[in-house]
């Protein structure tokens, strides 16, 4: 399959209450990923954002789905200059923190260089039994509002990069500067000079934040679209929920925007990645088959 479509997190709160998509009877993580898996080839491991998980886990989500099934996985939160709770950090690297790094949030430029290269080599490992099951898609490096464009910045994505050798990554903006008339150019010309995927976007048009809809292809190996939803009530809400700020139910006609697009990427990149994000009730599931279907009647 070089087009595929999945959600954001197999055991997402939301979709799991809403009884619209796992029958009651399955009720474990590896049971819903068991079903999940039959009904679509591709999901998004949100999980590592906020923890390092072990290889065993790792090991059972490739032993739980198909041969042809593929994961993208989200990157630590550390490494993309988010703030991270000690807490969420490897018990071992937590201890060998100084104690004023304890009292709050972890930022990665504070962290020493043997804690940090040690998380990077863990984060690695964790993942690993994926790629070693060629099951492993990209690793989505989803940088925040704050991470400016920059030669700095390039310089950090070119280490990520270097850190993940062996493994595909992606990058997603999260600042509309990246993609304005001044940096554009030098920022797609970067990722493609890097074989990078650029992570494209749908999301609610006309905020501050809000990253232009660009589907460049910037790697020859793979492109992703995740989709946020357009509810523009709830997009520059902070503090809430997923279930809150990506509350959307995409159309036929909003989807169908993105088809010819898409489209037009698989036969640049010949891989494409397409990701719901709208975690609300049984949104996102129902939205990916819609795209599904939709991409199908494209072909016909």
């Amino acid at each position: 399959m070089t087009v595929r479509c999945g959600i954001a997190g197999w055991v997402d709160k939301s979709l799991i209450d809403s009884k619209l998509f796992y029958p009651l009877s399955v009720k474990t993580s590896g049971d819903r990923l068991r079903f999940y898996a039959s009904h679509f080839s591709l999901v998004e491991v949100d999980s590592t954002y906020y923890g390092i998980p072990k290889p065993d886990n790792a090991l059972a989500w490739a032993a739980q789905t198909p041969d042809d099934f593929t994961f993208d996985v989200k990157s630590f939160s550390l490494f993309t200059n988010h703030p991270t709770k000690p807490a969420s950090l490897p018990p071992d690297i937590r201890e060998g923190l100084p104690p004023k790094l304890l009292e709050k949030n972890v930022y990665l430029e504070y962290m020493p260089d043997d804690l940090l290269d040690e998380t990077w080599d863990r984060f690695r490992e964790a993942i690993e039994p994926l790629r070693a099951a060629g099951k492993l898609g990209a690793v989505f490096f989803q940088f925040p509002p704050w991470f400016l464009p920059s030669s700095r910045s390039l310089a950090y994505v070119e280490q990520v990069q270097e850190r993940m050798f062996g493994f595909q990554i992606a990058v997603e903006f999260r600042k509309p500067e990246w993609l304005d008339g001044r940096h554009k150019d030098g920022t797609l010309a970067f990722l493609r000079s890097r074989d990078i995927p650029y992570v494209a976007v749908d999301v609610p048009p006309g905020h501050a934040t809000s990253m232009p809809s660009v589907a460049e292809v910037t790697s020859s190996k793979l492109s992703v679209v995740r989709f946020h939803g357009r509810n523009h009530e709830t997009w520059d809400l902070r503090g809430v929920p997923p279930n809150v700020r990506f509350r959307y139910d995409y159309t036929d006609e909003e989807l169908g925007e993105w088809v010819p697009r898409i489209k037009e990427m698989e036969r640049s990149a010949g891989r494409v990645h397409a990701l719901m994000n709208n975690n609300y009730s049984n949104y996102s599931v129902k939205n990916a088959q819609q795209l599904e279907k939709l991409l199908q009647a494209w072909q016909k």
